[in-house]
């Protein structure tokens, strides 16, 4: 048996919104502590990691864990269906999810369940970061919207007490910079100058989820993968591995 009831559908709709801009579908994991998704994306470029933690859930009920396999396009239709004040019923019968969005009236959705084979996912809990930043996250989304004007990816750069995001075309640049001290710059933690490069078209889709959390974790290396973390208190935890596009001499 599993039912859960979450009252603010917005925070399931928005996170895996982000995650469905790199994520068809996916095997997700109903657990004791919350429903839980890690898949990288075809090309292995990405990992997205998602849980929402049963805390975040009015009610949360379930006897024992299970892996079901969800097409998230359609999941997301179905919550975009969902208005203000609507509570959303997640309930588990036999081999569909049914969703029920409950106000004034019960609107009630089914989605089957798939048979989908779980890829093997890359040792991101191996990865040691050298550098970490913590910025607002709509500091990170101008940030990307500003270097794609001149470029197709951009670099993240650390040092003591400064962050910086730079991008260049052929005639053209674009740069963010964050001084330590700067309200927008939550953390910032780098024993030397770290630079790293990332593709733009991933990082505007990860950062998507600026809509569920204030800020955003940055963690890094030279020419290393990122990790992206967006939190919400006892409700969310979402995180996207990207891989660096390290250029040739």
């Amino acid at each position: 048996m599993f039912r859960a009831v979450l009252s603010d559908v917005d925070l399931l709709k928005d996170s895996l919104a982000a995650v469905g801009e790199i994520i068809d579908e996916g095997v997700f994991k109903l657990g004791k502590d919350g429903i839980s998704l890690i898949a990288a994306d075809r090309a292995m470029v990405a990992v997205a990691d998602f849980k929402i933690l049963a805390t975040a859930f009015e009610e949360y009920k379930i006897d024992e864990e299970k892996n079901i396999g969800l097409n998230i396009a359609n999941l997301l239709s179905i919550l975009k269906r969902a208005k203000a004040k609507d509570k959303l019923i997640l309930e588990l019968k036999d081999s569909k999810l049914e969703l029920t969005l409950q106000n004034s009236s019960k609107r009630r959705f089914v989605l089957p369940l798939l048979d989908i084979t779980q890829e093997e996912i890359p040792p991101i809990d191996q990865l040691e970061f050298t550098t970490k930043a913590e910025i607002k996250s709509d500091i990170l989304k101008a940030g990307i919207d500003d270097a794609e004007v001149v470029a197709d990816s951009v670099v993240f750069e650390a040092k003591p007490n400064k962050f910086a995001m730079r991008a260049e075309g052929d005639i053209s640049s674009a740069e963010l910079e964050l001084e330590k001290g700067n309200e927008a710059l939550l953390e910032i933690k780098a024993k030397d100058e770290t630079r790293a490069r990332y593709p733009l078209d991933y990082l505007k889709k990860m950062a998507k989820a600026a809509k569920v959390a204030d800020s955003v974790v940055l963690e890094w290396g030279q020419d290393y993968p990122m990790k992206l973390s967006f939190k919400v208190l006892d409700k969310l935890n979402l995180s996207f591995i990207l891989a660096p596009r390290v250029q040739e001499e």
